[in-house]
């Protein structure tokens, strides 16, 4: 059993807000922990160098208070890095950037990094081939990550990607014994997400917090979609879950983002939604 008292805020944040001002603000907020995250590769080249700036960034993170605790490494553009593509060489590509960008973690000493298993969309009757692929890709990388002192986080997905359910995630964490979860409590579209939980257990070593109307991911802040958070926490608790709870929403808000982790963290939302 573990505490949901003990799981401290965090936020994702996007490149373009890695500056004083923003940092500020976080700290302000009583947000200390923060992921940085781009679905696509060019901001973290683009806009901040981030190959050759990590350590950089996150000493000016540092100045305001705040700890770059982990990383979203790309997952964009899908014909250019997706882990489970049938073409050897966007996985060969894939593997190339992700490495670059862990090896800047690293450097930065940002201890975990978080990944998606794939892109989409695909077909239902390629879903095995694509498996073996990504599996495979993704054990490349993880190996890479265990040398290089990241704990690498397989991310579960909606609609047609990989790891939309419990068991396509176990496959890759029964081949990938390193391999830990980022558990997102608006992706689950084929599987509850309680039984989801308890089905990876003790391997989700972080959150993206967010809310949804089960029909599609939204990220929107929790209380505003249909998400069962009692039956969530108690969950987590249940499996040991010891990590951040760290929001993923649309638009955020540092001061509105503390408001809403506060409300969570001080009332039971039992009976409530």
């Amino acid at each position: 059993m573990s505490d949901r008292n003990t799981w401290p805020l965090a936020l994702s944040v996007r490149p373009e807000t890695m500056n004083t001002a923003a940092f500020d603000e976080l700290a302000g907020a009583g947000i200390f922990h923060i992921e940085l995250s781009s679905g696509s590769i060019d901001p973290y080249y683009s806009v901040i160098d981030f190959p050759n700036r990590s350590k950089e960034i996150t000493q000016l993170a540092a100045q305001s208070g705040v700890t770059i605790s982990s990383v979203h490494l790309p997952f964009g553009p899908f014909a250019e890095i997706d882990p489970a593509s049938k073409d050897p060489s966007v996985r060969n590509h894939f593997l190339r950037i992700q490495t670059e960008l862990l090896e800047a973690a690293a450097r930065a000493e940002i201890g975990l990094a978080i990944v998606h298993p794939s892109g989409e969309p695909y077909e239902e009757n390629e879903r095995e081939e694509r498996l073996s692929y990504a599996i495979d890709t993704i054990g490349r990388l993880c190996h890479t990550a265990v040398s290089l002192g990241v704990t690498l986080c397989l991310e579960n997905l909606p609609r047609t990607c990989l790891c939309r359910t419990s068991d396509e995630m176990r496959l890759f964490l029964e081949a990938i014994p390193e391999l830990r979860v980022v558990f997102d409590t608006n992706h689950s579209l084929k599987e509850d997400n309680v039984h989801y939980i308890r089905s990876v257990g003790s391997r989700i070593r972080s959150l993206h917090v967010s809310d949804y109307d089960f029909i599609d991911e939204k990220h929107w802040l929790p209380g505003e979609g249909l998400n069962p958070w009692e039956e969530i926490f108690s969950t987590l608790e249940e499996v040991g879950y010891t990590g951040r709870f760290l929001y993923e929403v649309k638009n955020p808000c540092p001061a509105k983002v503390a408001e809403n982790y506060r409300k969570l963290m001080n009332k039971r939302m039992e009976g409530t939604r």
